[in-house]
């Protein structure tokens, strides 16, 4: 098949999602690109529900349960700043029975589609879209767009949790109870793992708290939990990283005396190496303290594969790498024992 007429089929396969082209609006605020959803009298069970990153797709297997067959478009170590659908994934969505997405731009061009297909009927939900603009950070290298990394503080993230429950009890309403119920029972283990997050970054030394990352996906995380970040790329990872960004942020570190720095999962490496190189360049060692889980969790089925587990991982292997203390398995003895201490 032709290049042209592969991409007249994709073109016909997104028309059918969306009427119109896709429009750039700025300052995506997930308030108004998540759909309103169509109440469903008789939703049929096993109902299929689809998904874009793991943390979405975590929330909703969570309060679903054992009502919808749960597809995330994202697995283990996808970039959603970077991701484009296939047709495989195309073909999903115009199956699916009802659509969930983060929103706040963090799918790109994708929230146009997702947004369309709602005004086409079908129930399309950006869980983002009960968190209020004075919560929002709006940094101003995002291009008027809001920071979409809200999951990183897990009261916000609860939120989320909200929006999931009050859709699917929409969409199914005699099993509204049983939504209720699981979520309860999950706000709670959310607030039992915001209160470790908060008192073991808190252990760190003061002079020594400062979370080095790839891109800037933890300024959410360092208001909530009180440590500043500093980061070689901007929110997307769509932006290179300039020489002089990097030689900034070595003399940072070097000035500063910083002895760990933190590679993401889905994002590449190389930028963190080419500090470490350059550190060792001013005579400073720093190290990689660890991986860190940002845009996308660990492996499905495992713990790290669970928002969760992706929290737990974060908050006790930068606490161990930066001189706090934490234990090694973490809150709940589940983490493998590689989370190395200073």
């Amino acid at each position: 098949m032709s290049t042209r007429c592969m991409l007249l089929l994709t073109t016909l396969t997104l028309g059918s999602l969306a009427s119109t082209g896709c429009n750039d609006t700025p300052k995506d605020n997930s308030a108004d690109d998540g759909a309103t959803s169509t109440p469903t009298d008789t939703a049929k069970a096993p109902y299929k529900i689809v998904t874009t990153c793991g943390m979405v797709t975590d929330i909703v297997r969570t309060i679903a349960g054992d009502r919808g067959t749960v597809e995330g478009l994202m697995g283990e170590r996808v970039d959603p700043h970077m991701y484009k659908p296939t047709r495989n994934d195309q073909k999903k969505l115009l199956e699916a029975d009802i659509i969930f997405y983060s929103g706040l731009m963090l799918e790109g061009r994708m929230s146009d589609t997702f947004t369309r297909a709602g005004r086409g009927g079908k129930p399309v939900y950006a869980v983002t879209e009960k968190i209020g603009h004075d919560y929002l950070r709006e940094p101003p290298e995002f291009q008027g767009h809001w920071d979409p990394h809200v999951w990183m503080d897990i009261t916000a993230w609860s939120q989320c949790v909200d929006v999931v429950t009050s859709a699917l009890s929409d969409f199914d309403p005699p099993h509204a109870t049983a939504y209720k119920s699981r979520s309860q029972e999950y706000q709670a283990k959310l607030r039992e793992m915001d209160e470790y997050v908060r008192k073991t970054i808190a252990t760190i030394p003061q002079d020594r708290r400062w979370l080095i990352t790839a891109h800037d996906a933890f300024g959410y995380f360092s208001r909530a939990y009180d440590i500043p970040v500093k980061s070689v790329q901007g929110i997307s990872t769509e932006s290179e990283a300039a020489v002089d960004d990097i030689n900034d942020l070595v003399s940072f570190i070097v000035e500063n005396e910083i002895t760990a720095i933190f590679v993401e999962s889905s994002v590449n490496p190389k930028n963190i190496q080419a500090i470490v190189e350059g550190c060792k360049q001013k005579q400073w060692n720093v190290r990689i303290g660890g991986e860190l889980f940002t845009d996308a969790m660990g492996p499905p089925g495992t713990y790290t594969g669970t928002y969760l587990g992706m929290m737990d991982h974060n908050a006790t292997i930068i606490a161990r790498a930066l001189g706090g203390e934490a234990p090694e398995t973490g809150k709940h003895g589940k983490l493998q024992g590689h989370v190395a201490k200073e």
